[in-house]
């Protein structure tokens, strides 16, 4: 089985930002350069031969170059608690537009469609209970509004592991 989701890897001039911006909450798990990316589609667990027709379907995707920009510090909570810290990307039409593709494209071969409504963000860290300085980090200094040209979109596998999950691109798809 395979683990698959949908991300644009941002170009090196941002994650460069973002990993400059790490730091200053307790017992947080920041990720690493490895690990930063746009999702645009959690596909979850397939076999090899779903993988396979998922990988095709993608590549019947078609979308035009855009340019995003680093925004907003924000959070996620779950049942009260905040478990990640993320930034958000202006503008998200462009986003929004490309997540429908993928996901009628991944409709057409049996990938249940989306439910969950579709917030564009790059995870910068996930919290345990543990955590401490949320405050602080959110409400400090913004991340500068670097912006960059998106040319393409990758099919990812994720391995979960005892450090954290590590992502392995399987192909890529050319916007354009």
């Amino acid at each position: 089985m395979y683990r698959l989701f949908v991300a644009i890897r941002p170009p090196r001039s941002m994650r460069d930002i973002l990993l400059a911006h790490m730091g200053g909450v307790a017992n947080a798990r920041w990720q690493t350069d490895d690990q930063l990316h746009l999702t645009l589609r959690f596909i979850g667990e397939v076999d090899r031969h779903q993988g396979e027709d998922i990988a095709a379907a993608l590549g019947g995707v078609h979308h035009p170059r855009f340019t995003i920009t680093l925004d907003r510090i924000g959070q996620f909570d779950r049942k009260g608690r905040i478990d990640a810290l993320w930034v958000g990307v202006t503008p998200q039409e462009p986003l929004h537009i490309l997540h429908n593709k993928v996901d009628r494209a991944l409709t057409r071969v049996g990938v249940a469609p989306e439910t969950r409504s579709y917030l564009p963000h790059i995870t910068l860290a996930r919290l345990g209970r543990l955590a401490g300085g949320i405050d602080s980090f959110v409400e400090g200094p913004a991340v500068p509004a670097v912006s960059a040209e998106i040319g393409e979109f990758c099919l990812y596998e994720s391995t979960l592991g005892h450090e954290g999950a590590i992502y392995t691109i399987i192909a890529r798809y050319p916007l354009g």
